[in-house]
């Protein structure tokens, strides 16, 4: 009982549901005869009274749905079964198939194929869903009609009802596509991801000749396991990795930036245009040229080396990618010069924001300039970009271009499992269990734990912010 009391959100899902239901039986049971077979068939009432356009909607809808999942289409090439492609695709998503694809002879026998079963598995449950919504709303479109015409009032007419997509519906008009669009392209491929995970999905299960099947909580356990063959050490290494990343270069790029642009704009400072200019170029170069262009720089043939050694500063070549602390610390400080024209830019607008009065106060009072920056620059700027800084964490945490083009992960290590390398995020050891160890069962795992981090660091980070905290307060 407390626990039902503590969790109002709960209890409105709850109460949610169950008005739905009160819905559907309370329409059904007030509704006249027309109402009642437009359970079964949709648009029925809505035609018999004379709404001819969404009557028709609703058939269609219905159609579509009965067409898709019950009529043959041949779904499965030299499986003569009569399912639909719907039905067929669905009925076979809790084995994945049985039959693999071979030859005999020279002649192909076409079978099951897991991965496109899964795919459109997953999209047929989808399709069920939306049919059911455009049931419910059927149901919805009976019982507002029967509701007009008890009051005595007049239906909207057809040309009415097309003419409001265009007026007071037109918000509608305009989600349809971007909705449909986010289901294909994003919600579709995440739920194909995550089932993904629960599969054995890798090089040694290649559909249509080697089917592959659930094995449930086998790979997260597989993640989290220590033995020799587990990945849990490895998971260990590159998430603390990933962390200390995303730190190091959101904060020490947050505070560089604010400190060039604070330079900058200092008083007396000449040529300010010129010095934004060339700290501008960075961003104009692509990081894809540029990262390149570094990686080779600091390689052990590479220019850097090469100069220290002609000149006999150093006598052997300095590990920057092949000694695991060196190399991060390099990454480290060569993002510094990525990202400090993207913070002094916004610092600078900001900077230049702040009421001088207050700084011309805090002279008054005795501040001296390190004050002055501790009591009111840095937090009017904390204030303001503080979402954006949490973007910037958020997206260091997936930064694949600096990690990737750098040093490929790098340097590899035998006691890492997964093709795993001492520099790798989850991101790019993500990429490598995918494109080099076709590995997409575990890859899809590790998906999963980057959008876990991801989604907990930003909840619990946003809460803390000041400008979500006291909005208000700050004014």
């Amino acid at each position: 009982m407390a626990s039902a009391v503590s969790n109002p959100s709960a209890k409105k899902k709850g109460n949610a549901v169950l008005t739905v239901f009160q819905k559907i039986g309370s329409t059904f049971a007030k509704g006249d005869w027309k109402t009642k077979i437009s359970y079964l068939i949709l648009g029925f009432g809505p035609l018999l009274r004379g709404q001819i356009v969404k009557g028709l909607a609703f058939l269609a809808a219905e159609i579509a749905f009965l067409y898709y999942m019950f009529v043959p289409q041949m779904a499965f090439p030299g499986n003569e079964s009569l399912e639909g492609i719907g039905l067929g695709y669905l009925t076979r998503i809790t084995t994945l198939g049985n039959v693999a694809t071979k030859k005999v002879g020279r002649k192909t026998v076409y079978g099951d194929n897991s991965f496109m079963i899964l795919l459109f598995g997953v999209l047929t449950i989808i399709i069920v869903v939306a049919f059911l919504l455009v049931w419910y709303l059927n149901i919805c479109e009976n019982a507002e009609e029967e509701k007009l015409i008890s009051a005595g009032k007049k239906l909207p007419t057809n040309k009415k009802f097309i003419r409001s997509f265009l007026d007071e519906n037109f918000d509608k008009t305009l989600m349809t596509l971007p909705v449909v669009g986010v289901f294909l392209f994003t919600v579709l491929p995440i739920l194909f991801m995550i089932c993904v995970a629960f599969t054995n999905y890798d090089k040694n299960h290649q559909s249509p000749t080697n089917l592959f099947t659930w094995v449930g909580l086998q790979n997260f356990k597989n993640l989290f396991s220590f033995a020799t063959d587990g990945f849990g050490g490895t998971f260990v290494r590159v998430l603390g990795w990933t962390i200390l990343w995303a730190l190091l270069a959101t904060f020490i790029d947050y505070f560089l930036g604010l400190a060039v642009a604070m330079l900058i704009n200092k008083k007396g400072i000449r040529f300010k245009k010129m010095w934004r200019t060339i700290l501008v170029l960075t961003i104009a170069v692509p990081q894809f040229v540029s990262l390149l262009y570094i990686s080779k720089l600091f390689a052990n043939d590479g220019l850097i080396n090469g100069f220290l050694l002609r000149m006999h500063i150093i006598d052997d070549a300095i590990p920057f990618w092949t000694d695991p602390v060196l190399a991060k610390i390099t990454i480290v400080v060569i993002n510094i010069w990525i990202g400090i024209p993207y913070l002094m830019l916004i610092a600078t607008g900001l900077l230049m924001n702040i009421p001088e009065d207050l700084y011309e106060s805090a002279k008054i009072d005795g501040a001296n300039p390190f004050q002055m920056f501790w009591y009111i620059t840095l937090p009017y700027m904390l204030f303001v970009t503080g979402p954006f800084l949490l973007s910037q964490f958020t997206g260091n945490l997936n930064n694949f271009n600096v990690i990737y083009l750098l040093s490929g992960g790098g340097p590899q290590s035998m006691k890492m499992a997964g093709n795993a390398g001492q520099t790798d995020l989850l991101v790019t050891w993500l990429y490598k269990m995918t494109v080099n160890d076709t590995n997409y069962c575990m890859a899809a795992v590790i998906g999963i734990m980057v959008f876990l981090v991801t989604a907990i660091t930003f909840g619990k980070v946003y809460n803390m912010l000041p400008s979500v905290k006291d909005e208000e307060g700050f004014q």
